[in-house]
């Protein structure tokens, strides 16, 4: 094996493959397909989630990207397979760290992911061009390309592995390439903590002239995992 395979090697036992269907991302952001037609959408990072897959089927506009694009979508099936199996056992054990309503039990929950898995895997084999990969914070877009960005699970889940400065290019960039607004879910860590740099980062964004709002959403798997920040630009 070559050094590039083996560092794609490593970098996918990285990635944890798992995603969330088109139906959660309308709850997680709170979006209607009304407010979404006639524009252009990124998700970013994308993973395992079907809202392109299934998005684009209904006739919208939207790109996916993430590091994990780099890899096929065959490999990808294969691997999210597993880090579902892998996930499942993880939820028997913590089964109160999390806010049953939504799936009706880990069977339900199971169902859900390999629905997305399968969706977004069978849409990159089918649909290339619209899964991008890229390697955060930079983005490979031009300023202003989408009219709305969303970025789920991602900021500001991982603040004990990705710091501070991280956070804020990454922030950065994803307004970059917005025309008019960016969703981030959810607002908390992994330990269902609100992100403690957030009040930090409303300001700076509010301040450089950006409308910054927090939205309770209908939606909440991991506990206090209920809200989202939206991050308008102002004409």
């Amino acid at each position: 094996m070559s050094g590039v395979e083996n560092s794609k090697k490593l970098d996918l036992e990285r990635i944890v493959f798992i995603g969330r269907t088109y139906e959660e991302y309308l709850n997680m952001f709170l979006l209607s397909e009304e407010e979404l037609f006639g524009k252009k959408v990124l998700d970013c990072p994308a993973g395992a989630c079907s809202f392109t897959a299934v998005g684009n089927k209904l006739g919208l506009d939207i790109i996916a990207c993430d590091i994990a694009y780099y890899h096929s979508g065959n490999l990808l099936l294969s691997k999210g397979l597993q880090d579902i199996e892998h996930a499942m056992v993880h939820m028997e054990k913590a089964f109160g760290n999390y806010n049953w309503n939504y799936f009706s039990d880990i069977p339900d929950l199971k169902s859900h992911r390999v629905s997305a898995l399968t969706n977004c895997s069978n849409d990159m084999i089918e649909n290339a061009e619209k899964y991008i990969p890229v390697t955060l914070p930079t983005l490979p877009f031009k300023d202003d390309q989408f009219d709305i960005v969303l970025s789920a699970h991602f900021l500001f889940m991982y603040d004990d592995r990705l710091d501070y400065p991280f956070h804020i290019y990454t922030l950065e960039e994803l307004l970059r390439v917005t025309k008019l607004e960016l969703r981030i879910f959810p607002l908390v860590n992994l330990e269902g903590k609100r992100y403690k740099e957030l009040d930090n980062i409303i300001k700076s964004l509010k301040i450089r002239g950006y409308e910054v709002t927090e939205i309770a959403v209908n939606y909440e798997f991991q506990i206090n995992a209920n809200s989202m920040l939206k991050v308008r630009k102002l004409t």
